[in-house]
C-alpha cells in the first residue's frame, strides 16, 4: 500500500500553489510558516483585543506598515474588514505583521508595479521576523514528515450461490476500512500500526449485531516495525500480516513473528522466519493456536522469470506422519513463478506440497492482462484463476474474504476499473467445487459454489 504525508494539516495553512511559489523565491516565506508561528506566538493571532486589554506594540499605531497593508487591501491584493482597512485602530505585532505580508507575497506575481513596490519594501521590514519564523516552520515539517498514514475503504457484496454450508453466505457483505500509520524511528528503523474495522449490513438482523471479527473491531491489531540494522540487512519484529510467494498461497496470514532478510542484490534475498499464527482455525498445521512455524525463503530473477521458494515446519509437533491415520503436516515447501510475457500480460504459477500422506498438494495459476494504476481515470485489467486447494496441502494460504476456502478447486474471472482516481472497482465471478467428501459435515463431495462479488476501495 502506498503512503501519504500529513498533507490534511499542511493544507491548513498553505495552498500547494505557494509552497511551489516560496521554493523558487527563497527571499520570500511560505504562507504556511507565517500563519503557524503566527498562531503559535500571538495565540490568537489578527484577533482584536478585548477593551481594556494591553495592545501589541511592537509596530507603532503610526508606522507606515499600516498604510502599505491598507493600500493592498484596497487593491484587492489582501482581503480586509468590510471597512477598507485591515487592522482597524489596533497594534499589531510584528510578527503578525510577518504573516499578513507572508500572505500578500503570495500574489507577487500578479500584482501592478505599485503594489509590488510596496509588498518588496514590507519583505524588507520584516525580513527577520520571517527567516525566525521560516526556521521554525521547517523543524515543524520535519517532526510532521515522521508520521505518515495510508489505506482504504471498502464497500462490498458478495452474491453467494452455494450449497448450505458451503461459502461465506452473508458475513461478506460489509463496510471495511484498512488504516495504517508509519512513524520514522531515527534514520534506520519505521514503527508500523494497523487497524482494521468492518460493518456488515445484511437482512439477517441478528447477524447485524455481529458484524465484525474479533480482529477487525477497529482496535490496533497490529503492531511492528521495520528497519535495517546493518547494510543489505533488513529486520522485522512483531505483529503483523505475513505472505509468501507471489499468491501466498504457502502462508498468507496474520501473525506474531520475526524475520531476517539478507539482500545480497537488488533481485535475490534470503530470509529466515518464526511465526505464531493468530488464528488457528486458519492454519491447517497442528497445535491450533499454539502452532509455531519456522522457515526461510529465497527470491531472485533470472531474466524476465521471478522466482520464490519457501520452506517452513512446526517444530513443536511430535506426532508421526507419513500414515493414512495421520493426515496433518508438520512441513511444507512452496514454489511461485512470475514472468511478464508481454506488454500487458503476466503469468503465475504456484505449487505447494506438504508432507502429508495424501491430497497433499496446492496449485494455483493466475494471468493478468493490464495492471491497473489507481492515479489513472479510466484505467482497467481483466485477470483470470484456477485454484486447486489440496485437503491437506494447504498450510494457511490468503482466503481472500473468504473468496478462496480450504480444500476446494475452480476458477475466478474479474475485472478491474479506475472510475475516479484512487477509487478501485473491482467485480469477479468464481464457481468452485470441494475437492474431498467431509471436508465440511454434512456437505457432499458435490456441493458447487458459485460467488458473485463487486467491491469499491477508496484509497488515501
Amino acid at each position: 500500500m502506498r503512503s501519504k504525508p500529513l498533507d490534511q494539516v499542511r493544507m491548513i495553512l498553505v495552498t500547494e500553489e505557494f509552497k511551489e511559489r516560496f521554493t523558487m523565491k527563497k527571499q520570500t516565506l511560505s504562507l504556511l510558516t507565517a500563519m503557524a508561528i503566527t498562531a503559535a506566538v500571538s495565540g490568537h493571532a489578527m484577533a482584536a483585543p478585548e477593551t481594556g486589554a494591553a495592545s501589541f506594540t511592537d509596530v507603532p499605531a503610526g508606522h507606515w506598515s499600516y498604510a502599505a497593508i491598507d493600500q493592498l487591501v484596497k487593491d484587492g491584493v489582501l482581503e480586509g474588514n468590510g471597512d477598507g482597512t485591515f487592522a482597524g485602530n489596533r497594534s499589531m505585532s510584528r510578527y503578525e505583521m510577518a504573516a499578513v505580508v507572508a500572505r500578500a507575497m503570495n500574489k507577487m506575481g500578479s500584482v501592478n508595479p505599485a503594489d509590488q513596490a510596496l509588498l518588496e519594501k514590507l519583505e524588507r521590514e520584516y525580513h527577520g521576523e520571517l527567516s525566525r519564523m521560516d526556521e521554525r516552520m521547517t523543524n515543524l515539517e520535519k517532526k510532521v514528515d515522521k508520521i505518515q498514514f495510508s489505506g482504504f475503504v471498502r464497500a462490498k457484496y458478495d452474491h453467494d450461490a452455494t450449497t448450505p454450508g458451503v461459502g461465506s453466505q452473508n458475513n461478506n457483505k460489509h463496510y471495511y476500512m484498512n488504516l495504517e500509520g508509519r512513524m520514522k524511528v531515527g534514520n534506520q528503523w519505521e514503527a508500523h500500526f494497523q487497524s482494521e474495522t468492518r460493518k456488515g449490513y445484511t437482512v439477517n438482523q441478528s447477524w447485524r449485531t455481529d458484524a465484525k471479527s474479533d480482529d477487525q473491531d477497529g482496535t490496533f491489531q497490529r503492531i511492528w516495525v521495520e528497519g535495517q540494522p546493518a547494510p543489505k540487512l533488513n529486520a522485522v519484529l512483531g505483529t503483523k500480516w505475513w505472505g509468501y510467494g507471489y499468491q501466498n498461497v504457502i502462508f498468507g496470514h496474520a501473525a506474531d513473528g520475526a524475520q531476517l532478510t539478507y539482500n545480497f542484490t537488488p533481485h535475490w534475498s534470503l530470509s529466515g522466519f518464526g511465526l505464531r499464527p493468530r488464528q488457528g482455525d486458519l492454519v491447517t498445521m497442528p497445535d491450533g493456536e499454539e502452532t509455531h512455524i519456522y522457515g526461510a525463503n529465497i527470491t531472485g530473477r533470472l531474466g524476465i522469470l521471478d522466482g520464490s521458494l519457501t520452506y517452513m515446519s512446526n517444530k513443536n509437533y511430535k506426532g508421526q506422519h507419513g500414515t493414512r491415520g495421520n493426515q496433518m503436516m508438520s512441513r511444507a515447501a512452496g514454489l511461485d513463478l512470475r514472468a511478464k510475457v508481454a506488454k500487458d500480460v503476466t503469468l503465475y504459477g504456484t505449487y505447494v506440497r506438504t508432507n502429508a500422506y495424501d491430497f497433499k498438494t496446492s496449485k494455483e495459476f493466475r494471468v493478468d492482462y493490464r495492471d491497473v494504476d489507481s492515479a489513472k481515470r479510466g484505467d482497467w485489467g481483466l485477470y483470470a484463476r484456477y485454484i486447486d486447494f489440496g485437503r491437506y496441502g494447504d498450510v494457511s494460504h490468503d482466503d481472500e474474504w473468504g473468496s478462496l476456502p480450504k480444500d476446494t478447486k475452480g476458477y475466478i474471472l474479474g475485472v478491474k476499473y479506475i472510475p475516479w482516481k484512487d477509487v478501485v472497482w473491482e467485480t469477479f465471478y468464481s464457481d468452485q467445487k470441494y475437492n474431498h467428501s467431509g471436508s465440511i459435515a454434512g456437505v457432499s463431495k458435490d456441493a458447487k459454489r458459485h460467488l458473485f462479488r463487486t467491491q469499491f476501495d477508496f484509497h488515501f
